[in-house]
């Protein structure tokens, strides 16, 4: 079975990067790209299988991810998939509103390449199990904090 990951960013640089890490991570996982939230409804609305996680920058064109995700989160063919919200902007106010919404977590975008390969590896790797207890670790030894909900509380 191909386990895939849908991102939607509108920042093409920013989805290179991503699916590179990816790719790092496990290169048996598909990297699905698209650039705002109509795209992601597009993509599912045509898929044999629904992707593993679906990653959504909060600023895009057409769709943004506050509007893809309440989307996602009310149609109950999709509400099922974990949503990790990201963004440039480091406020802990839209990491609540997120998690509020139904995402799974949020994080900042980082600016460096491994930073961002430790917080995918850390969130593909623990989606399944354990990822309470792997993001509160994380939180404690980096300075970049991943906001979420604890599991037990969705």
């Amino acid at each position: 079975m191909m386990i895939s990951v849908l991102i939607a960013d509108d920042d093409t640089d920013d989805i290179e990067l991503f699916c590179e890490a990816i790719q790092e991570i496990d290169p048996a996982i598909k990297c699905i790209r698209t650039e705002n939230g109509l795209e992601v409804f597009q993509f599912l609305a045509s898929a044999n299988e629904l992707p593993k996680l679906i990653f959504l920058d909060i600023n895009m064109p057409r769709m943004n991810g506050w509007e893809c995700l309440s989307k996602l989160k009310g149609d109950e063919m999709y509400s099922h998939i974990p949503i990790i919200m990201s963004s440039t902007s480091n406020s802990e106010k839209d990491g609540s509103v997120a998690i509020n919404m139904g995402a799974m977590c949020f994080f900042t975008k980082p600016f460096h390449y491994d930073e961002l390969l430790n917080i995918l590896s850390l969130l593909v790797l623990n989606s399944d199990n354990n990822l309470n207890e792997a993001i509160s670790e994380f939180n404690k030894f980096n300075s970049r904090k991943i906001i979420f909900k604890p599991i037990n509380q969705l």
